[in-house]
């Protein structure tokens, strides 16, 4: 059987990551937390329950879960974020995979929970992720704030059943707030890779966003939360290209606050 790391990073998540790490403590043989100097009692609950607690300056989420990887005891990990959890479905996937790991890595379905509704469609579901995973056969790339962990040329995945649970939103409040936040993101690295925004590729794109997932992504489909994330996508796509416009223009936005 191959030892596991889980590896999850943190800022300011006292109301997740009790949850999130319960959900491991029964298979983890390290259980990994690298905090971006958290300011609440996050550190504390983790140093309750035993684990590796580091303390490490943000760079950029990319780049943050890269250095993650680098401090994990084991090759062989299972990379989360605070506000997910393993549901007992993904946990028998995963310790069937640890008996008989076959591939480089594996990713399964991820399954989000929306004001205390689970959302099934509008471009949410089924949310495959690569989370689970050979360090030394890949790195974390993308662009931020939109990491995925991508495999050296030559390496495979697999997918197993079972769904990780995202409890991503509690209020709506809380999604406008990082919508805020990850559109800056997005804005300053389309910026510095010499994307461009126009008066009509922002009203066209953040059209486009709420009609595809509305309609084609079915969001219609999970109700008055379906109506309001195909809303919130279109207005954080309208921000991106906004807050693009104005780096364009040379002035400053702010990245504003996740919490």
């Amino acid at each position: 059987m191959i030892r596991l790391s889980v590896v999850i990073i943190t800022f300011n998540e006292e109301k997740n990551i009790e949850r999130c790490i319960r959900s491991v403590l029964d298979f983890a043989d390290e259980i990994l937390v690298v905090d971006s100097f958290s300011t609440d009692q996050t550190e504390n609950i983790c140093r309750r329950y035993g684990v590796n607690f580091v303390h490490h300056s943000f760079q950029g989420h990319i780049e943050q879960k890269n250095w993650a990887l680098s401090q994990s005891k084991f090759n062989h990990v299972l990379s989360l974020d605070a506000d997910e959890v393993v549901s007992d479905g993904l946990k028998n996937s995963i310790r069937n995979i640890r008996e008989n790991w076959t591939s480089a890595g594996y990713d399964f379905n991820r399954l989000t929970n929306y004001c205390g509704q689970w959302i099934y469609h509008c471009g949410w579901y089924p949310d495959q992720k690569l989370r689970l995973f050979d360090k030394t056969k890949g790195q974390w790339g993308g662009v931020n704030p939109h990491d995925k962990f991508i495999l050296k040329n030559g390496f495979t995945q697999d997918h197993i059943k079972g769904d990780l649970l995202h409890y991503s939103y509690s209020t709506i409040s809380d999604h406008v707030n990082r919508i805020n936040y990850y559109s800056t993101i997005s804005a300053q690295e389309m910026f510095f890779g010499k994307g461009r925004a126009t008066t009509y590729t922002t009203i066209s794109h953040s059209i486009w966003r709420f009609f595809s997932d509305y309609f084609f992504q079915r969001g219609f489909m999970d109700g008055y939360y379906g109506f309001i994330i195909s809303m919130m996508n279109a207005y954080s796509t309208l921000l991106k290209y906004a807050k693009l416009k104005e780096l364009e223009s040379g002035r400053p936005i702010s990245p504003g606050k996740t919490a």
